[in-house]
């Protein structure tokens, strides 16, 4: 019900708006990664270009997708949460799912919100697996979790950290039901062969074309050459700390954790799941720049853990203390979910505000190129205009953490694109964000083009943001 402020809305997200700019711009015969570029995985700009190839609006589609997924994913951590809490804190734990993915800004259509459903069910299979200890069926069942983890790593390359630890699970599974080194040395090669097959995939069609590096560069090689940024990061870390910690008190707070020192099996689940959860914050970790939706695969596992003190929010004869951390974690899920949905329409735009830019743009455009310097990627999809640069998304040119890690100097080609004299130039009227720390060399190149050779016509709004517009004098 929640998401029904942001249904239809094209302004949700840069980051969803961009992957459906990627979709619309492939289906004209765009190239990721070479025509377009941005470091994730193609994967995901397919799963979009399916969005996109569908009939009807294509927002729409990629939000109520989005929502489907959602719920899958909630009920399989349900399923999840049924190894360590009765069926009431289970339905809860996928409640607290449905409520707190919205509270990262993984609402509808963030990479999360596709992958957690593949990586939740290849844990599923896991603890199966564990519980089962079947040799005989122990290939296959590894076999069909690492293709899941492979699907979700074409989606996000995060889930790396998570089909690791699940890996090391299935060997470790392998030892403990008598198979010989030989055959663990095998098991792996084709666990890790499965895992990789679809990025192998992926490499080989670019390969054809004689594109190798540039796929190489935008899935690998370019993450690695991101400059920290800092102060805005550690306080991202803060902010995500503090919206996660009611998980973290419920499951401190677990009520049942004394009864599995007796119960073999809930102990057996509660240790594969918790190294699941430990893998997710690893891998939630290890980049350092802590965007609020890169919390997103951390909900899954932690409101799977956190079902038995769920199920005791509601029922009697357990300490306060986990009776609230349970309520506590059900309260700050649905709020913090709604308010950070409402801020996003705030902060953002609506859809009338978009469709009144768009129109506007497309006007003065007249069939030019139009050049956004910072601002909304749905807009270069709605008016339809030539972008003249392939780094479409405005913090690949306007963020210094960006600045050596695109392959191309940005000054150079921000020159390059004034040189080219866009119909239309579009930039911020606010002063940068502390969210991100701003590349003042092209911003400065940008204003001195636009003091030389243009002249300001007029302003978009698109929620608390103002937007300059700009054309050749």
């Amino acid at each position: 019900m929640f998401r029904l402020l942001l249904l239809g809305n094209p302004l949700v997200h840069v980051d969803e708006e961009f992957y459906l700019l990627v979709a619309d711009r492939w289906a004209h015969g765009a190239l990721p990664f070479v025509d377009i570029w941005d470091r994730k995985p193609l994967g995901l700009f397919l799963l979009y270009r399916l969005f996109h190839s569908l009939p009807g609006d294509p927002v729409l589609t990629y939000q109520l997708c989005g929502i489907a997924s959602t719920a899958a994913a909630a009920l399989v951590v349900r399923a999840l949460a049924l190894e360590l809490a009765p069926a009431r804190g289970a339905w809860l734990a996928g409640l607290v799912y449905i409520c707190a993915m919205p509270a990262f800004n993984c609402a509808l259509g963030q990479s999360p919100v596709f992958y957690n459903p593949l990586v939740a069910l290849a844990a599923l299979l896991l603890l199966r697996a564990w519980q089962r200890a079947d040799a005989a069926n122990l290939l296959r069942e590894g076999s069909a979790i690492m293709l899941l983890i492979g699907l979700a790593l074409q989606i996000k390359y995060a889930a790396v950290f998570e089909g690791l630890a699940m890996g090391l699970m299935l060997l470790a599974l392998g030892r403990r039901v008598g198979w010989p080194l030989p055959r663990l040395a095998g098991a792996a090669a084709l666990w890790c062969g499965l895992a990789l097959s679809p990025t192998l995939a992926a490499l080989a069609a670019y390969a054809a074309i004689d594109q190798t590096h540039a796929f190489l560069f935008a899935n690998f090689t370019s993450v690695l050459e991101r400059l920290p940024d800092g102060a805005p990061s550690w306080r991202r870390l803060a902010k995500l700390s503090a919206g996660l910690s009611p998980f973290v008190l419920c499951i401190a707070l677990d009520p049942l954790r004394a009864a599995r020192r007796v119960d073999p099996v809930q102990t057996l689940s509660r240790r594969v799941l918790g190294l699941w959860g430990g893998a997710a914050v690893a891998g939630f970790l290890v980049f350092g720049t802590w965007y609020d939706h890169y919390a997103g695969p951390l909900v899954a596992p932690l409101a799977v853990l956190s079902a038995p003190a769920l199920a005791s929010a509601v029922r009697g004869g357990q300490p306060w203390q986990t009776r609230w951390s349970g309520r506590f974690l059900l309260a700050a899920s649905a709020i913090g979910g709604l308010v950070v949905m409402a801020g996003a329409v705030q902060n953002h735009g609506t859809a009338e505000e978009y469709h009144h830019a768009t129109a506007m743009v497309r006007h003065a455009a007249r069939g030019g190129c139009y050049f956004q310097f910072d601002g909304a990627p749905a807009l270069y999809r709605g008016v339809d205009a030539c972008i003249p640069t392939r780094f479409a998304f405005p913090n690949h040119l306007d963020t210094w953490t960006e600045g050596p890690a695109i392959g191309a100097d940005p000054v150079a080609e921000v020159q390059r694109i004034m040189a080219s004299r866009p119909a239309v130039v579009q930039v911020s009227q606010s002063a940068p964000e502390d969210l991100y720390l701003p590349n003042r060399a092209t911003r400065a190149v940008l204003m001195q083009a636009l003091a030389r050779d243009y002249a300001r016509f007029g302003e978009v709004v698109l929620g608390n943001e103002r937007y300059a517009l700009y054309r050749p004098r």
